[in-house]
């Protein structure tokens, strides 16, 4: 369903989701634009993981809604996220380890059309030539940091409308992770959105267009990202729980 530059990609209203009896998320209210990069900050257990997995359908959203281009996420899982145009890189580097390079990311992009999958791939290995050295070799061959980066180049390889990248930085190098975050950027540039959840917090407020801050399962500071007293008032959000929206 096309949307209009004005309307938002993702609205997520209310947003109560975990696991079983457990409430991880105790309410989100969440906007994004196209082509707009969002840094979700926070403590570990804040809830960030659990937010990026309820919009992607892996985990149960519980109470309030999410709709994305117009449509409603209610009841679809993560092949129908997908379809829709939602990319969704999960924590720690979840590859096929047993499959080769090159095998990951056809499996990554299995529906596309054949000619625009290929192509795609390529473009992946241009921007990770770590791991196009390493195209026929199984992805167990790989470091921990290159299997980092074949996890990204999986979920960019369909060109999603929504990308989340769930803590991508971890287990690269200083170098590895500006590139990897100079990756969403540059989808940004192309129209994607991106959600970012990321523990290297300076590096992800220097890409970043908003930041939003989890404590306890529950936005506590929404803001732009060119405030100079943004560091202070995240500091506040952390430790004490709340504060104010810009």
């Amino acid at each position: 369903m096309p949307i209009s530059e004005a309307e938002p990609l993702l609205v997520v209203r209310g947003l109560v989701a975990g696991y079983g009896k457990l409430h991880v998320l105790g309410g989100i209210d969440l906007v994004v634009g196209k082509a707009e990069l969002v840094a979700v900050l926070g403590p570990n257990g804040a809830g960030k993981s659990t937010l990026l997995g309820a919009i992607a359908g892996l985990v149960p959203r519980q109470a309030g809604s999410a709709h994305f281009a117009g449509r409603d996420l209610a009841g679809m899982g993560p092949k129908d996220t997908v379809r829709l145009g939602i990319g969704h890189v999960i924590q720690d580097h979840r590859v096929f380890t047993r499959l080769s390079v090159h095998e990951n990311l056809l499996l990554a992009g299995y529906d596309l059309p054949r000619t625009a999958h290929r192509a795609r791939i390529e473009e992946m290995y241009a921007l990770f030539p770590e791991i196009a050295e390493k195209r026929n070799q199984p992805a167990s061959a790989l470091s921990g940091g290159q299997q980092q980066m074949l996890a990204v180049a999986q979920g960019v390889v369909r060109k999603p409308a929504l990308l989340m990248l769930d803590e991508p930085s971890a287990g690269l190098s200083p170098v590895l992770v500006d590139r990897v975050l100079a990756v969403a950027a540059a989808l940004r540039a192309e129209g994607c959105s991106v959600l970012l959840v990321e523990q290297a917090v300076q590096k992800a407020l220097g890409w970043a267009d908003r930041v939003l801050a989890l404590a306890g399962g529950r936005i506590v500071l929404e803001a732009a990202t060119g405030g100079p007293d943004l560091a202070q008032r995240l500091k506040n959000a952390y430790f004490g729980g709340s504060e104010a929206a810009a």
